[in-house]
């Protein structure tokens, strides 16, 4: 090649923009000259340029899953019947990990959850069956404190987003109270993000 050419061809390479690996290799390529004296020595041995070079990987941890937020596969979830305040029962499918608050919004069930599931309200309060209520562990004191303000406590009674739904809790029976106590205005529902 001739020497214009080559001339030219470095001179477009050179121009070229270049990702941070590819200087780094090229700096690598370079000579580097070694110190003379023994402290610059020293300090140039321990730090070389295969050590300084190194590209830096960073990496975050895989994403959590905090319960379905969905509906479970066909076949996977676990069955629940809602018992609404008017007598009618809603049967739907959970997934294992889902709070009751959860599910009651995917399937658009008129449990509030005012306070988002802060443990703040009592608006999310369901009754369950004996049996299940006896398999779950004992409230905590803020849940409990949140309870005795609920509007139709019985001796069953939880907050929603205090009961993870397991599978066996498969076909039983959730009971929605006829109403709610809120410190919100009346009819506002706020919506899940």
């Amino acid at each position: 090649m001739p020497a214009t050419l080559q001339t030219l061809a470095t001179a477009a390479r050179l121009a070229a923009p270049r990702s941070p690996a590819v200087i780094a290799s090229a700096a690598l390529l370079r000579p580097i000259a070694r110190p003379s004296t023994p402290l610059a020595r020293a300090a140039w041995t321990c730090a070389q340029p295969s050590l300084l070079l190194t590209k830096r990987a960073f990496h975050s941890s895989p994403a959590s899953l905090h319960g379905g937020k969905g509906r479970p596969k066909p076949g996977e979830g676990v069955t629940l019947h809602f018992k609404r305040a008017n007598g009618e029962i809603e049967t739907v499918q959970a997934n294992v990990g889902d709070d009751i608050v959860d599910v009651s919004w995917e399937y658009d069930l008129d449990i509030e959850a005012a306070c988002e599931k802060s443990v703040a309200c009592s608006t999310c309060h369901v009754i369950l069956e004996e049996d299940v209520y006896d398999k779950l562990e004992e409230p905590d004191d803020d849940e409990n404190d949140m309870l005795d303000l609920a509007f139709g406590l019985t001796d069953t009674s939880r907050l929603g987003c205090q009961v993870k739904v397991t599978k066996e809790m498969d076909g039983t029976t959730i009971t929605l109270p006829s109403a709610t106590r809120n410190l919100r205005v009346d009819g506002s529902k706020p919506t899940p993000h």
